[in-house]
């Protein structure tokens, strides 16, 4: 890409945690905008992998502005299996109704403040957000709602009161993610999903089963490694 096309491109800020929902988002920003992209690091149980997801996704779009924050308060906060070793990942199969032990309390409004304070600095018009309500876990800060309100926030909060917070994902279901990300060549070999290993995906806590019933109903592999003993879709 020439210095002249991306100079005449509007920028864009993407979080991009690493896993599937967000690299499609990245892919989304990188065709349509000059993209950067940052990640946010909270104590989760697969930091250290998500993070390599982040930079190797990046390397791959060819996205060179990213910004790597890391957040102490939700760890210290707890609440979740995926910030409190004491707190267990259930499976998939054994999760009820309501909202599950993996939520994190308002951890999207965390992500977001991160990346509208950049986008702020940076003079991005957008920040894109992975965010998804159907096949979903059901976590609140996921909800078309919260994004409309959370725009009425930062069009009050910021100098120019521009940038939007844009969720292209939401009203799609996860196979229609991963077909729109194979028509992006979005690479799905660089993340990660698993809410509990980092060697080998477990397949069976609930990120794993979701994204793994999107790519069969999608008739598409897969190409992370799993713990094949464990595997179900």
């Amino acid at each position: 890409m020439s210095s002249n096309l991306t100079g005449s491109r509007t920028r864009a800020v993407v979080l991009l945690s690493g896993g599937m929902d967000s690299c499609v988002c990245a892919a989304l920003a990188a065709r349509d905008h000059q993209p950067a992209a940052v990640h946010v690091s909270y104590g989760q149980r697969t930091e250290d992998r998500e993070r390599r997801s982040f930079e190797a996704i990046c390397d791959r779009l060819g996205i060179r502005d990213h910004l790597l924050v890391r957040n102490e308060a939700l760890r210290a906060i707890g609440g979740s299996a995926l910030t409190d070793a004491s707190i267990a990942v259930p499976a998939s199969h054994a999760i009820g109704t309501g909202v599950p032990v993996t939520y994190v309390p308002f951890r999207n409004a965390h992500f977001l403040a991160v990346a509208v304070s950049w986008a702020e600095v940076l003079g991005a018009e957008k920040v894109y957000i992975g965010a998804v309500e159907p096949d979903s876990s059901g976590y609140p800060d996921c909800r078309p709602a919260y994004y409309r309100a959370f725009n009425e926030v930062v069009k009050m909060g910021t100098k120019d009161g521009a940038i939007e917070v844009v969720t292209p994902l939401i009203a799609m279901r996860k196979r229609e993610i991963v077909m729109l990300g194979l028509e992006l060549g979005a690479p799905f070999d660089l993340t990660w999903s698993c809410y509990q290993r980092q060697d080998r995906a477990c397949g069976v806590c609930d990120s794993c089963a979701l994204r793994l019933r999107a790519f069969h109903d999608a008739g598409a592999r897969d190409p992370i490694p799993y713990a094949e003993a464990e595997v179900k879709v």
